[in-house]
């Protein structure tokens, strides 16, 4: 059974004549009575009966119809699927980033990639994760494009280099800390400390940090998101380093610049190595590397 058999049963059960289903496939009538012969016998039932010059289905054919109609539509939804995915300036683009750039810098990067393109019809899928679990989805074709940290041991994907984020200490309003505006994380090891988990990407670009100091903070609490851990930093539950990023303009919050150790956060498109990707996923990416490395 193939599927030009099952476009010729479709098209002669709706004819109902053997010239004139021939002659709107295309085909040759003997070529048409030879599918409908072979496709009975791989059946093992009569499809169509005589009834005077025409054919009908027999009982078994009208039972074969609605599934077979069925099937070729589901087949002619998944062409007219991919073929949009695939087009030149359509398809989808799935993409996934980290918490710390979900309030600002993928979605500007976006709305400025739509804006430069505007004969472009894309449909994208938004993901907000950690970098390990974002970077999993990666591999496991969940995701098209990722923003994370980069991850070391990776040998699949390819990481470039789009951004950067400055890291801040975050301290309550009315915290003694709030007086100065830059510190040396050598004055925040005393303090209970609102900490990155360790799903975070950005836990260990902040061990780190202390690590080149030859000191470790006191952890109160871990957690993976940053806006979490600012809304506890400012009802006091401690401090914490973490990038600059928008809601701490909204929270009774000071941020002080870090002068010792300084550093500032690599962020980077992610992709699967030699995965092919449809035109419209390439331009996103050209742009992305392009306009923000």
């Amino acid at each position: 059974m193939n599927l030009s058999q099952l476009q010729y049963f479709v098209t002669l059960a709706k004819e109902e004549h053997y010239t004139r289903a021939a002659k709107q496939l295309a085909i040759t009538q003997p070529s048409l009575s030879h599918a409908m012969n072979l496709l009975e016998q791989e059946l093992g039932t009569k499809l169509f009966e005589k009834k005077g010059r025409n054919v009908v289905l027999t009982k078994y054919g009208r039972t074969f119809l609605p599934y077979v109609e069925e099937s070729l539509k589901v087949l002619e939804d998944g062409i007219k699927r991919t073929r949009f995915l695939n087009g030149s300036r359509e398809g989808e683009i799935r993409l996934a980033y980290i918490y710390t750039m979900g309030s600002r810098f993928a979605p500007q990067i976006v709305r400025e990639f739509l804006d430069a393109y505007p004969d472009y019809h894309i449909e994208f899928q938004f993901t907000v994760g950690a970098t390990p679990d974002i970077l999993q989805g990666l591999k496991e074709d969940k995701y098209d494009v990722v923003f994370s940290s980069y991850q070391d041991k990776e040998p699949e994907i390819s990481f470039t280099q789009i951004g950067s984020q400055k890291l801040v200490l975050v301290v309550p309003r009315e915290h003694p800390l709030a007086m100065i505006d830059s510190v040396d994380l050598h004055d925040t090891v005393d303090e209970p400390m609102i900490y990155f988990s360790k799903n975070s990407g950005l836990r260990p670009v902040i061990d780190q940090l202390y690590e080149k100091i030859n000191v470790f903070p006191k952890i109160a609490f871990e957690m993976e998101e940053d806006g979490s851990m600012a809304g506890l930093v400012a009802q006091g539950f401690g401090i914490a380093v973490m990038p600059d990023i928008p809601i701490l303009k909204t929270l009774p919050v000071k941020t002080l610049s870090i002068t010792c150790p300084e550093y500032e956060r690599a962020v980077y498109l992610a992709q699967v190595k030699n995965r092919y990707q449809s035109p419209v996923i390439q331009a996103f990416t050209e742009y992305v590397t392009t306009h923000f490395r």
